[in-house]
């Protein structure tokens, strides 16, 4: 097993490196009848690019989506849906003078351990670049949650370094790059990103996702909890380094008066547990966040060894992001449609026939 499957009923299957011909996907267990067409990629896949905005990457791809198999006069067919993006920027000159050195910081010492060869242009499958057909197939994701379950996800920058918003719209989410919650803070937020980009240096985030509209009842109690496979999923993306579901490790300084999410009939109190309680979904908005380190590749000098072991100072080149938080949201907001679409199969496959039962308790009160 090479690992490179996501999923247990919407299983979702990558392909290919950041600097190759081409990247792609398979989705398996998709259910029939979805409408799905190649410009309904187009927003999502615009969202997660790198060169729409000074602070990100420069690399410009047009990440155009060719759907080569699992439709039929714009409908899923329930066979396996392959979407292909070729790639029309690469630039594997940028990584030559690195072919014999480990990037400190990157998957390029580990690789070399692991598989005896590595691909150097921009550290092949351990680019960020991967994370375009996780959002692909997230687009069918989306769909099938939407169209049968009523389901939105949606995700926002919640840090950067030391910067949180000091308010919160969601309709101003969408309408900067930084898909920043308090718009009053955008200027703050360019002048920190300049200051940095000036020192050569990059800084960590925090990316929150919540997901409205998911049911009681899923997940299960041991080796499929929800909350588990989420932090799972969560933790592949590439330069993820910790999970929240909730309020995460913010309940270490909390008492059980305060975190215990109470009910009444007419909803929950509070939602600290992130809407899944025993693995299980609870009703409520779920509730989880990524956190993302610094960019490795910067313009500063770093010591690291070559192949033959021996020290060098390595200063990187080429098209790298000050802040890999800064596009994260679309890819965070991904993971967590493919776990819902995929939890959504497995709980009508195990569940279907049990009859709904009562109470139903509302999600948070003031929501």
């Amino acid at each position: 097993m090479s690992s490179n499957t996501f999923g247990k009923l919407f299983a979702v299957t990558t392909f290919g490196e950041s600097h190759g011909p081409a990247i792609g996907c398979v989705v398996d267990g998709c259910p029939p009848g979805l409408a799905i067409a190649a410009e309904d990629f187009r927003a999502d896949l615009d969202r997660r690019a790198t060169g729409r905005s000074r602070f990100t990457s420069q690399r410009h791809e047009a990440d155009e989506v060719e759907i080569l198999s699992g439709t039929f006069e714009g409908r899923t067919t329930g066979t396996p849906i392959a979407l292909l993006i070729r790639n029309t920027d690469q630039r594997p000159r940028d990584y030559a003078e690195i072919v014999d050195t480990f990037r400190p910081g990157h998957a390029d010492y580990t690789y070399w351990h692991k598989y005896g060869i590595r691909d150097p242009r921009g550290g092949g499958r351990s680019s960020a670049r991967e994370t375009t057909m996780r959002v692909a197939a997230a687009v069918i994701a989306r769909t099938g949650l939407a169209e049968r379950h009523g389901i939105r996800v949606r995700g926002h920058l919640a840090a950067i370094g030391d910067l949180v918003p000091r308010a919160f719209d969601w309709d101003a989410v969408g309408l900067n790059p930084f898909f920043w919650p308090d718009p009053a803070m955008l200027g703050e937020l360019e002048e920190f990103m300049n200051a940095l980009r000036k020192s050569g240096d990059s800084i960590g985030a925090r990316v929150e996702v919540v997901a409205e509209g998911v049911p009681p009842g899923w997940g299960a109690p041991i080796y499929a909890k929800l909350d588990a496979d989420l932090a799972a999923a969560l933790m592949s993306i590439n330069a993820v380094k910790g999970v929240e579901i909730g309020d995460g490790f913010a309940v270490v300084g909390q008492h059980g008066t305060a975190h215990r999410d109470e009910m009444t009939p007419r909803g929950f109190l509070s939602n600290h547990a992130g809407g899944i309680l025993g693995g299980i979904s609870s009703g409520q908005a779920i509730r989880a966040s990524a956190a993302f380190k610094p960019t490795s590749s910067i313009l500063v000098p770093g010591r690291s060894v070559n192949l033959a072991g021996e020290p060098v100072e390595l200063r990187t080149k080429g098209r790298h992001d000050p802040c890999v938080g800064i596009r994260a949201t679309p890819i965070v907001e991904a993971m967590v449609a493919l776990v819902l679409m995929d939890h959504a199969l497995l709980h009508r496959a195990q569940c279907g026939d049990v009859e709904p039962v009562e109470p139903i308790i509302p999600g948070l009160i003031n929501e």
